[in-house]
C-alpha cells in the first residue's frame, strides 16, 4: 500500500505534504493574517453546524453532480487560486491542473503561479480558469487578459480582496521567495527532503512565469518582487468589472466578498457569480468565517447571480454544509495545495476522490438522493445559523 492510499482525510494530507515540502512553502499554504483567527475560524464555525440524519428513505442511485458557471462538474467544487503553488511541488500548477480536469471539475489559476498560463493550457486539455490580480500598470493586466482568452480559459476570477498585502508573519520569519533563497537552513531542508528537491531539479519552473517577461532583471528576485508589492492596485473600484469583462469577452467571477452591500455592487457591475471570501484569512484577521456571512450574503443576491464560497472547506461534509447554507459550489484552496505537496497529481486526485466520497457517504445519510435537493432542512439551527426559516 502506498503512502498515498493511507490518506483518509485532508488533515492526513496535510501532515504528508508537512513532511515532504520545505518548511517555508509548507507554512505559506498553512497561515493566516496576523493571529490566524480569522484563518481558524474557517475551519471551526463549520463544526457549529449540525446535519439532520434522516433514515428509512431510498438512498440508491444518488447524485452529486451539479453545473458551476454553466459548466457541468463532477461535484460543485472549483480549486482555488493559489500563488506559488508550483514551490509545494515541481510545476505544482499543471499536476494539479491535470488532476482536476481528469475528475470533471474547474482548476483556477493564479497571477502569482510558478507555471504560466501558457505552461497550463500546453499540458491540459480542457479550459481553465484564471484568476486576475488588477495592478497598476493597465498595458500589463490587458496583456495578461488577452493571454487567459488565447489560452481558452474560460472564466476570469478577479480578486477583489487584495489591493493591499496582509502580514503573515510566517512568511516574513521564514523569509520566502521564489526561487528560494540558499541559506544554509534552506539547505539542511532540502537534504531533509530529498524527494522535493530532486523534482525542483528536474523543471526550469522556479519563479513567477506569468510576470516574469514583464520585469526587468526579472533573475533578480528582489527586483520581481520589489515591482509585485508595488503593482497591486490600490484604486481597485466596481467599475473596473465592467472593462475586464468586456475586454475578456466571457463569464467574470468576483472574489472576496464578505458583506451583503458589497455582494449587490459587484451584481449590480455585472459580475457573472461571486465567490464569499476572506482570502482563506490571509488579508483581514479578525474578519467573520466565510460560512459565518454566507447566509446573508445568499439572502442578498441569491436569486440573482451563482453564490460560490471558500475557506475552511476539508471535508465533503462541510462541503454539503455549504450547500445547505446556500452556496451554488465552493473553490478548494489549501485542500489541493495540501495534494500537490504530499503527492502531486496523485495527491490532489486523491484528495478530491476523498471529498467526493465524504460528500457522497454523507447525502445517503441526510436522506437525500441528489445534491441539487440540499438545502436549510438537511441541517439543525444554532447560534451560526440565524437565518430566517432556518
Amino acid at each position: 500500500m502506498g503512502e498515498l492510499d493511507r490518506v483518509l482525510t485532508i488533515e492526513d494530507m496535510k501532515a504528508l505534504a508537512k513532511r515532504k515540502v520545505p518548511k517555508q512553502f509548507f507554512d505559506y499554504v498553512d497561515s493566516g493574517a496576523w493571529t490566524e483567527g480569522t484563518y481558524r475560524a474557517n475551519e471551526d464555525d463549520f463544526r457549529k453546524i449540525s446535519f439532520r440524519q434522516r433514515v428509512a428513505v431510498d438512498m440508491d442511485n444518488r447524485s452529486i453532480a451539479s453545473t458551476i458557471v454553466g459548466h457541468p462538474v463532477a461535484m460543485p467544487v472549483a480549486t482555488a487560486p493559489v500563488g506559488f503553488l508550483g514551490m509545494q511541488s515541481a510545476d505544482g500548477e499543471i499536476k494539479a491542473a491535470r488532476a482536476a480536469e481528469k475528475f470533471g471539475v474547474p482548476f483556477t489559476l493564479s497571477t502569482m503561479s510558478i507555471c504560466s498560463i501558457e505552461d497550463v493550457a500546453e499540458n491540459t486539455s480542457k479550459p481553465f480558469w484564471f484568476q486576475l490580480y488588477v495592478m497598476r500598470d493597465r498595458d500589463f493586466v490587458n496583456r495578461l487578459i488577452d493571454r487567459a482568452k488565447a489560452a481558452r480559459c474560460s472564466a476570469l476570477v478577479l480578486t477583489m480582496d487584495l489591493q493591499i498585502l496582509g502580514q503573515r508573519h510566517k512568511d516574513l520569519r521564514n523569509g520566502m521567495s521564489a526561487p528560494p533563497k540558499f541559506t544554509p537552513k534552506f539547505v539542511f531542508e532540502m537534504m531533509r527532503k530529498p524527494g522535493w528537491a530532486m523534482g525542483m531539479l528536474g523543471t526550469n519552473r522556479h519563479t513567477f512565469r506569468n510576470i516574469a517577461g514583464h520585469v526587468d532583471g526579472a533573475g533578480d528576485l528582489s527586483k520581481l518582487a520589489a515591482w509585485t508589492s508595488s503593482q497591486f492596485d490600490p484604486t481597485l473600484n466596481w467599475r473596473d468589472i465592467a472593462w475586464i469583462k468586456e475586454r475578456f469577452g466571457g463569464p467574470v467571477i468576483v472574489k472576496g466578498i464578505l458583506d451583503p452591500d458589497d455582494a449587490r455592487q459587484a451584481v449590480q457591475h455585472g459580475a457573472d457569480a461571486i465567490v464569499v471570501s476572506n482570502h482563506g484569512g490571509r488579508q483581514l484577521d479578525g474578519a467573520p468565517s466565510t460560512i459565518r456571512v454566507l447566509p446573508e450574503i445568499v439572502d442578498a443576491v441569491g436569486s440573482q447571480t451563482e453564490v460560490l464560497m471558500d475557506g475552511g472547506i476539508r471535508s465533503g461534509q462541510d462541503l454539503l454544509k455549504a450547500i445547505a447554507l446556500g452556496a451554488k459550489g465552493t473553490l478548494l484552496g489549501r485542500t489541493i495545495a495540501f495534494g500537490v505537496g504530499a503527492g502531486g497529481e496523485a495527491g490532489v486526485a486523491r484528495a478530491l476522490e476523498i471529498l467526493r466520497k465524504e460528500t457522497d457517504i454523507t447525502l445517503a445519510l441526510l436522506g437525500e438522493r441528489d445534491i441539487h435537493n440540499v438545502g436549510p432542512h438537511n441541517i439543525y439551527a444554532n447560534e451560526l445559523v440565524k437565518r430566517q426559516g432556518y
